[in-house]
Parts: structure tokens; C-alpha cells; sequence
């Protein structure tokens, strides 16, 4: 979803591309299924505030559905009936990515890539609270913008 002030600066076309590569970068199957969310820094903010008790905006949050530790012990007792993997949901700041984008000298759209795949790793049970967590995670993330931007290095100049 895209908030209506932002429609008019990214698709959902776009989002889905990106979102793909990263679920079959991570070899996660076709019965996956995530939100993402394009919204304010005031939205962010107040989600920030209530689900992290951190009152300030922030540039992407990602609410897992299910726990890897939670999903171990689904697995041993019942599949959900429709048998699609519900990984949570992305919400990025719109608003944030631009001034990122600003910072790191490239488009909004690259910074919003950059995100969506954060995002969606932690989805997946990445994390970079330590610094041996950070290692893990940071190559995946700089390899997967990698084959993200790559095949389609137009939609990322613009």
C-alpha cells in the first residue's frame, strides 16, 4: 500500500519487483506472502512509538507475522490452511528516504530498494543487534541490492 501523497513517486509494480528479488534471492518458495506499507514520517513515528517505545521517526520498520521460534513449533502441530508463509510486514517512510537518499547521493527510488530489502531480511529473521548478526546480515543486503539493481539499472537513475 502507498499512502496518496506518495502514489504519484513510486508503483506497486516497482515494490513487488524488488520485494520478489529479495524472497527468491533468499530462496524462500512462491508461498510467501508480505505487506509493505509507503508512508509519513508522522505514521512511522507513532508506530515507532508504540511498538518500540522509541518516540521518533524512523526509516523502515518490519513487523514479523510469525517468530522463527514460533514458526518451529507451528511446524510440528499444523499448517495453515491456505499454506502460504505469512513473513509481516515493511513500513517504510517515504519522507525519510528521501532525505537517505539525499545523504548517500543516489535516487529516492534506490534508497526505498535499500529498505524494502532491509526490511524483508528481517522479515526473514535477519538482524544486526550484534556485530556478528551485522556481518551476516550486511553482505546479504549489499548482494541483493546488487542483483536488484543490476537487471534494471534505468529504474534505479531516475
Amino acid at each position: 500500500m502507498i499512502e496518496d501523497e506518495y502514489k504519484n513517486r513510486l508503483t506497486k509494480k516497482f515494490l513487488k519487483q524488488v520485494a520478489m528479488k529479495v524472497l527468491e534471492a533468499e530462496q524462500t518458495g512462491d508461498n510467501v506472502e508480505l505487506g509493505i506499507l509507503i508512508t509519513s514520517q508522522e505514521k512511522i513515528r507513532e508506530l515507532n512509538r508504540e511498538y518500540r517505545e522509541k518516540d521518533e521517526p524512523t526509516d523502515v520498520l518490519a513487523f514479523q507475522m510469525i517468530t522463527e521460534q514460533v514458526q518451529k513449533a507451528i511446524d510440528l502441530f499444523i499448517v495453515p490452511p491456505d499454506n502460504i508463509r505469512h513473513l509481516g510486514e515493511v513500513v517504510i517512510s517515504y519522507p525519510q528516504a528521501v532525505i537517505q537518499a539525499r545523504e548517500h547521493k543516489h535516487t529516492v527510488k534506490k534508497e526505498i530498494a535499500v529498505l524494502l530489502i532491509h526490511g524483508i531480511l528481517h522479515l526473514l529473521g535477519y538482524d544486526h543487534e550484534k556485530p556478528s548478526d551485522e556481518r551476516k546480515m550486511k553482505p546479504r543486503e549489499e548482494a541483493i541490492l546488487e542483483l536488484v539493481t543490476r537487471e534494471d539499472t534505468e529504474e534505479f537513475t531516475r
